[in-house]
């Protein structure tokens, strides 16, 4: 039998259930990058939040995603994951709905908290409906199928159904998520199959979550571990940048031109380079070459693999410091995701090492933490030196150029910096002299100082800490 006969037999040996979660997997994915590869831009151009703002929503709702999946997965483990995933698609797509037709802080950020519970819900189901209907022998092409399928998701949706429905309205990104999700509860209801659960007798759900706590904190005070998971979360800031700061970034400042040109030249279109093909970069990066760099790292040490893919991705983030040129900015996103795919998966593998013996399994579970902590700190620092190195020196330029125009003139206090720009505009202040005002250097060579330090502190603590086992 050859490899490629072999491989299609193993395919055949999933069972239904298996393929209609990765298909849940891809739509929910595909919704949620979707979103995620313009809302950004989209709170503070069309709804006119500030930076400030859009981080707090964006800092609140992306960490509560990593942390909430510890009690919906022991939740779903109760009640069936067929019934939490008609109630995780029935959150995901009333939230994408309610988004798509707000307005008002609040209620927007209201209704990015009902998307997050519907995806804090989805979030451990897939794996663990995978975990218990593919076998062993097989588990390795399931979850890579899985992860293949996160990443197609990401990839399809930002490239080809976003810029066709923003350019109609924006709102249609929303609703086109909204559809995607909630119409996965017909499939879920008609063809989602029950996975055997272990049945967990004499214990009450409010005993469960007694138990969860119990870890949470056990884990919260074992500091070798927690140190080890906020060093690696350093890394994780710079990679939360790419759906704020980064995207902030490449609308004020990276001229896409030179690659609409070569894109349209080649194939005769009308193509546009936009925000949302910073999300296809790193889906599509992954897409290519993760199995080729899987099987480059697959015999390394964990720990050193880590060093070096952490590494890779800070002097990718450095590169952005180099030029606001698209081509420059491409290669920075794309070396960032060689040194992510390089570096994560081994993080599982090296947090099995650290952690207890006797407590392996628990430790491991808390894996997701990075997310917790990158995403929360992310999403304010980055908004944060945003408005600190970009913002703020072109709104002082601004400011300054007006009234030496016209000595009566003045910049308003209350002004936010678009219209501050919009003022410019009509004073004929060029765009290139207000952006050369602005640090975009200082702001990449900062968050790459902090990806600097998640390497200088992941290599002193394989050093120093890791090497040594918690009874």
């Amino acid at each position: 039998m050859t490899k490629e006969s072999s491989s299609k037999t193993k395919f055949r040996d999933f069972p239904t259930t298996y393929w209609l979660i990765i298909l849940f997997e891809f739509f929910e994915r595909g919704a949620y990058y979707g979103m995620n590869s313009i809302i950004s831009i989209c709170m503070i151009n069309e709804l006119g939040f500030s930076k400030i703002e859009t981080a707090s929503i964006r800092g609140t709702v992306q960490p509560f995603l990593y942390f909430l999946p510890l009690l919906t997965g022991a939740i779903a483990d109760r009640l069936g994951y067929r019934r939490m995933l008609f109630i995780a698609f029935s959150f995901l797509g009333t939230g994408y709905f309610l988004i798509s037709q707000t307005s008002n802080y609040w209620a927007v950020f209201a209704s990015m908290m009902i998307m997050g519970i519907g995806a804090g819900i989805f979030k451990p189901i897939i794996p663990g409906t995978i975990s218990k209907v593919v076998d062993e022998k097989h588990s390795s092409l399931g979850f890579g199928t899985y992860y293949w399928a996160i990443n197609l998701g990401a990839f399809i949706f930002p490239l080809i159904i976003v810029p066709y429905l923003k350019s109609m309205n924006w709102r249609y990104v929303l609703i086109a998520s909204a559809i995607s999700t909630g119409a996965m509860i017909i499939p879920t209801l008609l063809f989602f199959k029950e996975p055997q659960r272990e049945k967990i007798e004499n214990e009450s759900l409010i005993e469960t979550f007694s138990g969860i706590f119990k870890k949470i904190i056990m884990v919260f005070l074992d500091w070798r571990f927690m140190l080890f998971i906020i060093i690696y979360s350093l890394f994780w800031v710079l990679y939360f940048q790419q759906s704020d700061s980064v995207l902030w970034y490449v609308k004020d400042f990276v001229d896409t031109r030179p690659i609409d040109n070569f894109i349209n030249g080649i194939f005769g279109t009308q193509w546009h380079f936009d925000v949302e093909h910073v999300t296809v970069i790193n889906a599509g990066t992954i897409i290519a070459l993760q199995l080729i760099i899987s099987a480059m790292v697959k015999n390394l040490k964990a720990l050193p693999t880590m060093i070096i893919g952490v590494a890779t991705a800070t002097v990718g983030m450095a590169i952005l410091a180099l030029s606001s040129n698209i081509w420059i900015f491409i290669a920075g996103m794309f070396i960032f995701s060689i040194g992510e795919m390089t570096a994560h998966p081994k993080y599982f593998a090296y947090l099995g090492m650290i952690a207890p013996e006797d407590k392996k399994a628990t430790y491991t579970g808390f894996g997701f933490l990075y997310g917790f902590f990158g995403a929360s700190v992310g999403s304010f620092l980055g908004a944060k030196l945003y408005v600190t190195f970009v913002d703020n020196p072109m709104y002082k330029f601004i400011g300054t150029k007006l009234s030496l125009i016209n000595p009566a003139s003045y910049l308003p206090s209350t002004a936010t910096i678009a219209e501050a720009l919009k003022i410019a505009e009509k004073a004929g202040i060029s765009r290139s002299e207000i952006a050369a005002s602005a640090s975009t250097r200082e702001l990449w060579l900062i968050f790459s100082a902090i990806g600097l330090i998640s390497v200088i502190g992941l290599a002193l603590y394989g050093k120093y800490i890791g090497e040594h086992k918690k009874g």
